[in-house]
């Protein structure tokens, strides 16, 4: 088993009690994925709020940005949890789900964008721009494929590894700010943990088109 299978088990065997706890008072998937949503718009909120401090040498926004990018992470596992313990499970459920999760990272990337460009950060703008295109190109390239019949899921930097990776950045910039204070340094872990998202999300975007392409290759 890989180490994201194992990883990703382990935490369903953790939310279980918690997953059937909503099941019984009536909590629907949907609400679940909504609630997910909101939490990363609320997690975008910090990031733009806080931009102001970070021009006087205040990091501490991006550590509680991050922290919130992880909380509302493990909703996106509690609403597939959710659908298929209690036997809840639709198409449109899984469809909507896919557009929050899309509009969820347009959304937290946006306000990460718009606060290192309020600190005129435009090195690390631009990486986050980039991990915000290579995100949505993941996604959208294998939405084309299986429309057309392919499967494609493969590649290392999927959702879950883009959500944690960015969500531990900030966190942990967050509290390198709270023991070492202002210092440079300090900003860059959060934006070293933007590029490998930035990297490896376009290489996975990549890797499923040759993918693709070679799939179709041997239908011809």
């Amino acid at each position: 088993m890989k180490a994201r299978d194992w990883a990703q088990q382990f935490i369903y065997k953790v939310i279980d009690p918690f997953v059937r706890g909503l099941i019984k008072i009536g909590v629907t998937p949907n609400v679940v994925t909504t609630i997910g949503f909101l939490l990363n718009v609320a997690a975008a909120g910090i990031f733009v709020y806080g931009a102001p401090y970070g021009s006087e040498g205040d990091y501490s926004y991006i550590g509680w940005g991050g922290f919130l990018i992880l909380f509302a992470g493990l909703f996106d596992m509690l609403d597939g949890q959710v659908a298929r313990i209690g036997k809840m499970s639709s198409k449109f459920g899984a469809m909507y789900d896919s557009v929050l999760d899309r509009y969820s990272e347009m959304v937290v990337l946006g306000g990460i964008i718009y606060y290192f460009m309020y600190n005129h950060f435009f090195v690390a703008g631009f990486i986050s721009l980039v991990a915000l295109v290579g995100s949505i190109m993941v996604s959208y390239i294998r939405a084309r494929a299986e429309g057309l019949g392919i499967e494609c899921k493969g590649g290392f930097m999927q959702r879950p590894e883009r959500v944690v990776i960015m969500g531990v950045g900030a966190l942990v910039c967050g509290i390198c700010y709270h023991f070492a204070g202002f210092e440079e340094w300090v900003l860059w872990v959060f934006t070293a943990s933007l590029l490998i998202v930035a990297i490896f999300s376009n290489i996975t975007a990549i890797g499923r088109l040759n993918h693709s392409r070679r799939v179709m290759e041997t239908q011809k």
